[in-house]
């Protein structure tokens, strides 16, 4: 499994490098946000760890030119910054995780190991389209069509459909959705969890207002 570090500061990005290839995965690193897109169009990796202060194009332009082309590539969001804003925009962009700095190596690893494991688990897949109302799903593929229009979706996303069209009707809360998306083993907020429900609910289209908010409780998709 390949994963490509973009960060500019060569002893951080030689850290990550050094720590994930002792955990058995390759690694490519980018020191400069302009190198990051002609690499992808060479060779995809399974996920990325992206710093948001970089040379050349910043993290955030760069993780929505990304998400745009291949949102199938999780993003595992680095961050200096303290804010709230700048961590709540990036997942707004369709960075599946982040991590602040200074961070805990094994953390990190950690996270990397839970965003590409939805990619490559099968035992996450399921098999054949799922229809509900005027959405269409097609896990295999990867894609989701809204009244015959495909829409795109990041990975935690199409998960979160996933989850939601496999059962209508039943109240998730977001402890529940953390454990089921992002995985026991990874810290997320609560705050991760609504900016992800209302990035899928605004691309639904017509069939937003089937993603229910139950106050107090959690989430609930309406069955059609």
């Amino acid at each position: 499994m390949k994963i490509l570090i973009v960060d500019d500061e060569e002893d951080i990005a030689g850290l990550i490098q050094f720590h994930l290839e002792e955990e058995g995965f390759q690694t490519e690193v980018c020191h400069n946000g302009m190198e990051v897109l002609p690499r992808l169009e060479k060779n995809l990796p399974d996920g990325i760890i992206l710093d948001l202060m970089l040379p050349g194009i910043g993290g955030m332009d760069l993780c929505r030119r990304i998400k745009e082309k291949y949102p199938q590539i999780p993003i595992l969001m680095v961050t200096a910054k303290t804010g709230e804003t700048d961590v709540v925009l990036g997942l707004e962009l369709g960075a599946d995780d982040y991590i602040r700095k200074p961070f805990n190596i094994r953390e990190l690893v950690a996270r990397v190991r839970t965003v590409t494991r939805r990619t490559t688990d099968p035992s996450q897949e399921v098999q054949g389209t799922i229809t509900t109302g005027k959405i269409q799903i097609n896990p295999t593929a990867h894609k989701v069509f809204v009244e015959g229009t495909e829409i795109d979706l990041t990975l935690i996303e199409f998960k979160l459909l996933q989850l939601f069209a496999g059962n209508p009707g039943v109240a998730f809360s977001r402890d529940k959705l953390l454990d089921r998306i992002w995985g026991k083993d990874v810290f997320v907020t609560d705050r991760t969890v609504d900016v992800n429900i209302k990035r899928l609910r605004d691309k639904l289209l017509s069939e937003k207002e089937r993603l229910e908010t139950i106050r107090g409780v959690g989430y609930r998709f309406r069955d059609a």
